[in-house]
């Protein structure tokens, strides 16, 4: 799978571009603030339907206008496909798949397959439990429809509870609704507390071999699922902390509440390890993705370096070097830097100024 071309218009710095790119390694260099991730931002939004920032659909059109446009070409391999994204102030998005008009933008979810890695990744580790619940969900969200459906339903279920729960504390005469909410929310709940158990176990089998290449074979990396509650006794948790809940008029167990545990030869990173560890332990799973992907879809996702470089030591860039010329891979960068010009065979490299793309060299 890779990406062959990505149009733009009203989008963030963007007037109107459109930018081709090789199956192979591309490179965006350029100052900081000209535009380079909002190229890697465009890309994962056809992939995921959401910022890899977290923006809101709002910032991410050119300021002054009321509507951006992104369309995308892709290949999976057999054909050609396009997606189209139409993004408008107080609206919701709107979305194609080769033409046709989707009825919800998840629909779009799984066609193009990409991971993401950008500086703000490199603290995933030692961030707060939703940033790792985050990159559960946006990566299982891509491989299983059947996750999509349940996350999506059981993230409406908590929400209207958690409205329930503000309600019965001024009108208790509501409490007995509560029953309907909670038969939902252990059914789907349920589903989305096996469905990460299964996906965290195959992607720990995935992030020990790399963590232990990254690290020169000196550490042994686990991932374990740290579910809030076990599937098998969501319903009875939730019962016992009814009260606790009307209280603080919010659900207090589920798996809204889930984290990772990651262990470096035994003990956990978040804790005990240095910057270093951490960071290298953010790259394994990063890493671990591509293989994840390929083993589920029999081809390699497209991968964005989104200026990670500059924040890695020479022996993990030339790591991450000889990986990513297994897949389409599109680097941004601040400069061609002596490392990147002498290791990477790029086939294509742009130069990013004030919105502007210009092709500089490549094979």
């Amino acid at each position: 799978m890779y990406i062959e071309s990505l149009a733009l218009s009203s989008f963030r710095n963007y007037d109107q571009i459109e930018v081709s790119f090789s199956p192979g390694i591309n490179i965006l260099y350029g100052d900081n603030a000209q535009g380079k991730t909002n190229i890697l931002e465009a890309i994962y939004l056809c992939a995921t339907t959401k910022s890899h920032r977290g923006s809101r659909d709002r910032e991410m059109i050119m300021f002054g206008r009321e509507e951006a446009h992104i369309k995308a070409l892709y290949s999976d391999g057999d054909s050609g496909h396009r997606i189209d994204i139409h993004l408008r102030r107080g609206k919701t998005k709107g979305a194609a798949l080769d033409l046709i008009p989707v009825k919800r933008s998840g629909e779009l979810i799984g066609n193009i397959h990409a991971v993401c890695f950008s500086p703000e990744d490199l603290d995933i580790i030692k961030a707060g439990p939703s940033a790792r619940r985050r990159f559960i969900d946006l990566e299982m969200c891509q491989l299983d429809k059947v996750y999509l459906h349940d996350i999506s339903a059981y993230n409406r279920v908590i929400n209207q509870r958690n409205e329930l729960l503000k309600q019965i504390y001024r009108d208790p005469a509501l409490d007995a609704t509560l029953d309907v909410w909670d038969a939902q929310l252990v059914t789907y709940g349920k589903s989305v507390i096996k469905a990460r158990k299964k996906f965290v176990r195959e992607l720990s089998e995935k992030l020990a071999p790399v963590h232990e290449w990254l690290s020169g074979g000196r550490e042994t990396l686990e991932l374990k699922y740290a579910p809030d509650t076990p599937a098998e006794e969501l319903e009875e948790r939730l019962f016992s902390r009814r009260d606790t809940d009307k209280k603080l008029k919010m659900s207090t167990a589920g798996p809204h509440r889930d984290d990772l545990i990651f262990n470096i030869n035994g003990s956990d990173v978040r804790v005990f390890g240095s910057q270093g560890q951490q960071r290298t332990a953010a790259l394994s799973l990063k890493l671990s993705e591509l293989e994840l992907v390929r083993e589920h879809t029999g081809s390699m996702p497209v991968l964005l370096l989104d200026d990670v470089l500059s924040e890695l030591d020479r022996n993990r860039q030339k790591y991450l070097m000889e990986l990513i010329r297994q897949t389409q891979t599109i680097v941004t960068c601040t400069g061609m830097e002596e490392f990147i010009t002498n290791s990477v065979a790029a086939d294509k490299i742009y130069k990013v100024a004030a919105g502007q793309l210009t092709e500089t060299g490549g094979n």
